[in-house]
């Protein structure tokens, strides 16, 4: 049986991807990635016109399948909301770690473009983000939890303070003690729902 080849357009995204997770994007070359990716230079930019279109697309290419992923772990996890948020926390601590982990993609990407705040990639990264942050506020809106959207923003501020923190310290109890305090903001927000309105 004769396995089919990728094409060239999905090699090169491939190998772009695992150079820029792997060692960052101002230390990848395009040389680099059109070698990883088994294609020559003019192959690259016939499929992307510079480094930065790439950049664009490897941001892109991660956006639907992490959120995909944080989507599996709260809908796997048992008990409340407040549970079910804690639960991505823990499952993000477990994927950190893995030897090779290094980061949140999007996070460290725009670190590195910071002073580029046109830069598509940074849009790109935003945008993720906040379908996120918007997923969760609809979690939490399907409980009847009141203002879910400034809950969900205080818990997208743990996770992103909780990528960060961890990838200064190589320790991912502090995903864990994040998912801790994410836990105990959404459980107060159901126990504030519960309490009998003043007459």
């Amino acid at each position: 049986m004769t396995v089919a080849k990728k094409p060239a357009r999905e090699k090169i995204v491939d190998a772009a991807s695992r150079l820029f997770y792997g060692e960052g994007i101002r230390a990848v070359s395009v040389d680099a990635i059109a070698e990883k990716a088994g294609v020559t230079k003019n192959t690259l930019y016939y499929h992307f016109k510079s480094k930065d279109d790439l950049v664009a697309e490897y941001l892109t290419s991660r956006d639907q399948p992490n959120l995909k992923l944080y989507e599996k772990w709260f809908g796997a996890a048992v008990g409340s909301v407040a549970d079910k948020t804690e639960s991505i926390f823990l499952q993000v601590a477990n994927s950190a770690r893995h030897p090779k982990w290094k980061g949140c993609g999007f996070l460290r990407t725009a670190g590195e473009l910071a002073n580029l705040p046109g830069h598509p990639a940074m849009k790109i990264g935003a945008d993720h983000k906040k379908r996120f942050e918007s997923w969760l506020a609809g979690q939490y809106a399907q409980v009847d939890i009141g203002d879910p959207e400034s809950l969900a923003r205080q818990v997208v501020l743990l996770m992103d303070g909780a990528f960060s923190t961890m990838l200064v310290h190589r320790d991912p109890a502090y995903a864990e003690e994040a998912g801790r305090a994410a836990k105990a903001l959404v459980a107060a927000k159901l126990m504030e729902q519960r309490q009998p309105s003043p007459d």
